[in-house]
């Protein structure tokens, strides 16, 4: 399809090109070895009827096999094709994400992980119910639900795009068949299947990216040769220090919102947690997220990486202004079939890399939805269930949340620059959640009513906001796309469809289309969790929250002492606790009264 020189790269008319029976047989490989990882922990749990064992392996896992599932499945398939395609369209800016994966692995690991882990919770809302009340675990948890399935939804749509686009196998019947393999294999493996099928499919993307960079930048004459290219292009840029939150990326943005974006991933959903709640101890948990730091840096270089090589490929004619694809999600399976199909077997490997991140993603979604829906919706309604009972419930959960996230799917297919799409999704849903769960660890006089209030006005302004962006669309003196060319197409001997139009308005009528609907996405957690936090406070303190801060056990809070918003907080709880054991109180007497909004139940020395 493509002949390749040091400096550019001349087409050829034929531009089709499909799967050998190799790429087939790789492919199928992957989906051989999840089915019998599902399989083999089936049967060998066998005789562990519990729903603890199914939805958290029994809590006996070690830290790397969970570093590994933790990598592989908030990466994903996002990663694996919109990675790319945001480095080829926008350079390297994105590269500094890794500084924001290394502050969240830190401030999980030392300040929310120890907080769940010590109260032995199965799920982080079952964290809420004690902090506050009933109604603000089940607000949280539907909230969950919602941001969960939207983002499996995604992520399955994503490989069945690289399918399409590289077999012509139909959409539809990929995105089903992504769907039905994932429901498959988790349903019948649980937990175990989950992370360990995890580890098999981080070890697989990891191998795709670098088939890519290695035969992309030998195509090109090397790697040195890749950068020179990417330089002349203006693709290596790390230097933008704007402290505009309007500008899409630059250091501040990813620095402040793109810490706060993956916080509210790693610290507070029950995807993540989970795996760490699954771990044999609070320090494999820990090490679990650091080596999982050491992953998502090694993935996000991989990825960067490929962008760049990419570029260097099609600097000369870019296949989106040249119609060769139509979005720019598919560069990545147009690049693999175009410079690896003369190795058979190879572009199978790289379809199958998309796919690993999917299946990760996917299986643990279901896995952490199913442990939810039971946990928090279900058991309580269900008291007497015998733990077989309750097993089999969670595997239909499992097929339930399945075809939601393959309704999801078919929705996403009608959405351009999925990757941005996905991210916005965390900060519209994930900001107000991360704004609960500081208002709830830091905020002592918080209640039940500054929590509901909080959470309820965050998701407004969060949909608000994503409304409003999507009226009003950034500005490119904000999103600053970087130029494309294609003299290179003139080989084709056809007609190149004109670029589109360029965005020349240079401001909107609308002053908030100007300011608050310009923001970068890396800014909507920022700003969710700003305004939850804020209101949580607010509403609070006129309420009577600091008045009734004293009856908040300190094991709810992220330190037991005077940190954030709470003068005396210390002198509070000594006072409390001498009040007690004054009056003949065992520490697992003290309770906290779950109808004015002060928690929900005995909390036992853990």
């Amino acid at each position: 399809m493509a002949s390749t020189t040091s400096s550019s790269i001349i087409y050829t008319a034929n531009s089709e090109k499909t799967f050998h029976v190799a790429d087939y047989v790789i492919f199928g490989a992957l989906f051989l070895v999840s089915a019998l990882i599902g399989l083999y922990f089936a049967i060998a749990d066998r005789n562990k009827k519990s729903t603890e064992n199914y939805s958290l392996a029994g809590r006996s896992l070690s830290g790397w096999p969970v570093a590994l599932s933790l990598t592989a499945s908030f990466m994903s398939a996002i990663t694996v094709l919109g990675t790319p395609a945001e480095v080829y369209t926008y350079g390297t800016m994105f590269w500094w994400f890794f500084l924001s994966y290394t502050l969240v692995a830190i401030i999980t690991a030392n300040v929310f992980l120890p907080v769940f882990y010590k109260l032995g919770v199965s799920t982080t809302y079952e964290y809420l119910e004690m902090r506050f009340n009933r109604a603000v675990r089940l607000a949280a948890t539907c909230t969950f639900v919602v941001q969960t399935v939207i983002y499996m939804g995604m992520v399955m749509y994503m490989p069945a795009l690289a399918l399409n686009k590289v077999t012509g196998l139909s959409l539809v019947v990929s995105i089903v068949a992504t769907a039905l393999v994932c429901i498959f294999y988790t349903s019948i493996g649980g937990m175990k299947a989950v992370v360990w099928n995890d580890v098999v499919q981080c070890i697989v993307m990891w191998i795709g990216f670098a088939a890519i960079i290695g035969k992309g930048s030998m195509d090109v004459g090397g790697l040195n040769r890749v950068f020179e290219i990417a330089s002349e292009g203006g693709r290596i840029d790390f230097f933008h220090f704007e402290v505009d939150p309007r500008i899409r990326h630059s250091f501040w943005s990813i620095l402040i919102g793109g810490t706060l974006m993956w916080l509210s991933v790693y610290a507070i959903n029950q995807s993540m947690i989970q795996r760490c709640l699954s771990c044999y101890s609070l320090g494999q948990a820990k090490l679990s997220l650091y080596l999982n730091d050491i992953g998502l840096f090694l993935v996000l270089g991989l990825a960067c990486m490929s962008g760049l090589v990419m570029y260097a490929v099609y600097h000369s004619c870019d296949p989106l202004t040249s119609g060769k694809v139509t979005k720019s999600d598919q560069l990545i399976p147009y690049l693999v079939m175009d410079i690896l199909s003369v190795a058979p077997g190879v572009p199978g490997l790289l379809v199958a890399s998309a796919f690993s991140g999917t299946l990760s993603t996917v299986s643990t979604g279901i896995n952490a939805l199913a442990c939810t829906t039971w946990i928090d919706l279900l058991k309580p309604c269900l008291p007497n269930i015998t733990a077989y009972r309750a097993v089999l419930l969670s595997k239909i959960l499992v097929v339930v949340y399945g075809l939601l996230g393959l309704g999801v799917a078919f929705l996403a297919s009608l959405m351009d620059k999925i990757l941005t799409m996905a991210l916005k999704m965390f900060g519209v849903i994930g900001g107000p959640m991360l704004g609960l769960f500081c208002l709830a660890f830091f905020t002592p006089f918080a209640n039940s009513k500054g929590a509901l209030s909080g959470l309820f006005i965050g998701l407004a302004a969060g949909i608000w906001l994503t409304i409003g962006s999507f009226i009003y669309p950034p500005l490119e003196e904000f999103t600053r796309p970087l130029p494309i060319a294609t003299y290179g197409c003139e080989a084709l001997n056809i007609t190149i469809p004109l670029a589109e139009a360029k965005n020349v308005t240079t401001q909107y009528d609308s002053v908030l289309g100007n300011t608050l609907y310009a923001l970068s996405y890396c800014h909507y957690s920022t700003f969710l969790v700003l305004i939850t936090w804020g209101v949580g406070i607010i509403i609070s303190l006129f309420t009577g929250g600091w008045a009734e801060k004293k009856y908040v056990d300190p094991k709810l809070l992220a330190y037991p002492g005077d940190i954030c918003c709470c003068i005396g907080t210390t002198g509070c709880f000594v006072k409390h606790k001498k009040d007690a054991y004054a009056h003949g109180k065992r520490q697992d007497e003290i309770i906290l009264d779950n109808a004015d909004g002060r928690g929900g139940q005995p909390l036992l020395e853990k």
